[in-house]
């Protein structure tokens, strides 16, 4: 991070532009049909490069990530939310950059992701928008899981 890092009360303007620029390259290809008539389909989507190396923005997009992690693992409720917004806005990025193959990774190495799951649940929001509970109880379901896993 290159500003003052006791300063953390939002996301910086250029971060915010980073994530915004990186969805929109992402959109056509996240917005593109599918043929759900295709018996295939699956192994259809599954086929090709990955939407990030598709759109030749692997590093932007990761670099953003990890300022936003960044952030929101140093910073209070008020900064976290402010994380969150960007997220919430720019739906490509976010379905782009996930980590459940992280998890998936890190169970076949077999690493305990358990006390990492617990302690970013403490950090996230336990406000349920989605129908599926918050972020907080998903992140604690998956440790109660066995393997522990997002998935």
């Amino acid at each position: 991070m290159d500003g003052d890092e006791g300063e953390l009360v939002g996301v910086p303007g250029e971060l915010a532009d980073e994530v915004e620029l990186v969805d929109a390259l992402l959109k056509p290809l996240a917005d593109r049909p599918v043929d759900m008539t295709d018996p295939d389909w699956t192994v259809r989507l599954g086929e090709g490069p990955h939407p990030l190396d598709e759109a030749g923005v692997r590093e932007e997009a990761e670099t953003a990530l990890r300022r936003l992690l960044v952030l929101y693992e140093r910073g209070d409720e008020q900064t976290r939310s402010a994380v969150r917004e960007p997220l919430n806005r720019c739906g490509s990025f976010r379905r782009a950059t996930h980590v459940p193959g992280l998890c998936e990774e890190a169970c076949a190495a077999r690493i305990d992701i358990r006390p990492l799951l617990l302690e970013v649940a403490e950090l996230s929001s336990a406000e349920a928008k989605y129908g599926m509970g918050s972020v907080q109880e998903i992140l604690r379901r998956a440790a109660g899981r066995d393997p522990a896993g997002l998935w």
